[in-house]
């Protein structure tokens, strides 16, 4: 991360949050990168310091049944509906330093020049820490922010384990000393009707915005997804020189076929100018059976499939099962795809999306249209009929790797615009 030169003072909220990104990674180190486990040390170091920074401004603080911190600046009018700024703390084992917490510092720097300024909004301003949002802790997705909303299927309190730990998400949070009784009833923290609109500044998670110069991307929507976890092909073992071509029920080459199915339908729907990808993550055979002279008769693989319109998931999904099919028949083989998970797409508001461009222009910052392949907190609110917005800052090498790599000049660009929507909108 660097810093503004030394002619180039930061205004104090910068200066205040380029402190906050230092003390997030000293304080959650974890060789090569940082790690802050949901519902662990690190989630639980990294909340306690932005709250610190919540006393230094006189917020009110309030903490709801799953964890999630809220910092709220009073407004004028306490009765209408708040706008909310806010994103993750937890990252994935040795990750990088920003992806979530430059959001919730975004926000809390943006509630520091408000403070400084002495003016008050005319309704409540509130930046929300929210707690497990990386889906690889507990394989369930967006868990913290949908528990605010009494979303989370009571469930996945059980059978959601941690990966390091294998204890449950609801052992984790008693643990925490959070109330797991009351999500597991549902009990509703946030109303989407008491929220004006919620932002989520974000660091993108791709390399877009570093091959096309810009520090700064309106969010256009967030890719839904499909994902199948227990794929795999059934075949017939066989010697690897004795049994002919056609005899063969070989799972590795129909399991390619299929790869290669999936490729080409990507590439029709590029051609047709629709939203997607899709990656074939694992992909092995057993070895405890499989030898360098063996035919193998065993694959599994899994699929992780996303577009910003779901019926094209489900329109994908219907066209894969036919090509398992064909390909099984074609090659002996049998395909089970299994079931699979849907996170459906979320769209950004159209009229904050507006606004955002305008602001961007008059501020005379640099920034493109893109859509989000990741998922993030923002996509439940949206798909509460929240009227929701991102941006996202540019950030060099990626994201889910210690080398995430954020300017801090990026960061400041994205407060000028969080800065200039906020006063806008009041």
């Amino acid at each position: 991360m660097t810093t503004a030169t030394e002619t180039e003072r930061p205004a104090p909220q910068i200066a205040r949050a380029a402190r906050l990104f230092e003390d997030l990674r000293s304080r959650t180190l974890d060789p090569p990168g940082v790690t802050r486990a949901t519902y662990g040390t690190g989630e639980d170091v990294a909340h306690g310091l932005v709250g610190d920074w919540a006393r230094e401004l006189e917020l009110e603080t309030t903490t709801d049944f799953a964890g999630n911190l809220y910092m709220t600046l009073p407004g004028r009018d306490r009765d209408a509906p708040r706008i909310m700024i806010g994103s993750h703390l937890d990252s994935v084992p040795h990750g990088g330093n920003f992806d979530g917490a430059a959001g919730v510092v975004a926000g809390m720097a943006a509630l520091h020049r408000l403070r400084h300024l002495d003016r008050r909004p005319a309704q409540d301003l509130t930046v929300m820490a929210i707690r497990a949002e990386e889906t690889c802790w507990f394989s369930t997705h967006y868990a913290g922010s949908r528990m605010a909303f009494g979303l989370l299927p009571p469930e996945s309190l059980d059978q959601c384990r941690r990966i390091d730990t294998a204890r449950s998400l609801a052992q984790h949070m008693a643990e925490a000393g959070f109330d797991v009784a009351a999500v597991r009833d549902g009990a509703r923290h946030l109303d989407p009707n008491r929220i004006r609109a919620f932002i989520e500044p974000h660091i993108e998670q791709g390399p877009a915005l570093v091959g096309a110069g810009h520090p700064l991307g309106i969010v256009t929507g967030i890719r839904g997804n499909l994902r199948y976890k227990h794929c795999r092909v059934d075949g017939a073992y066989g010697h690897a020189g004795a049994v002919p071509r056609r005899q063969r029920r070989d799972a590795v080459f129909a399991a390619v076929a299929f790869a290669d199915t999936l490729e080409r339908h990507w590439l029709d729907r590029e051609r047709a100018g629709t939203d997607f990808v899709c990656t074939v993550g694992e992909f092995f055979t057993d070895p405890s059976q499989h030898t360098m002279t063996k035919i193998s008769g065993e694959v599994r693989f899994t699929m992780d499939i996303r577009s910003e319109k779901n019926e094209v998931l489900l329109e994908t999904d219907a066209t894969l099962r036919q090509a398992a099919r064909r390909i099984g028949e074609e090659r002996g083989v049998t395909f089970d795809l299994g079931s699979y998970t849907n996170a459906e797409p979320a769209i950004m508001d159209p009229g904050l999306r507006r606004h955002l461009h305008r602001h961007a222009d008059r501020l005379g910052l640099s920034w493109m249209d893109i859509s989000s392949g990741a998922g993030h907190d923002c996509a439940t609110f949206a798909n509460q009929g929240v009227p929701s917005a991102m941006i996202f800052i540019r950030n060099d090498h990626g994201s889910h790797n210690p080398d995430e790599a954020m300017e801090i000049d990026d960061f400041a660009q994205c407060c000028r615009l969080l800065d200039a929507l906020l006063d806008e909108l009041g």
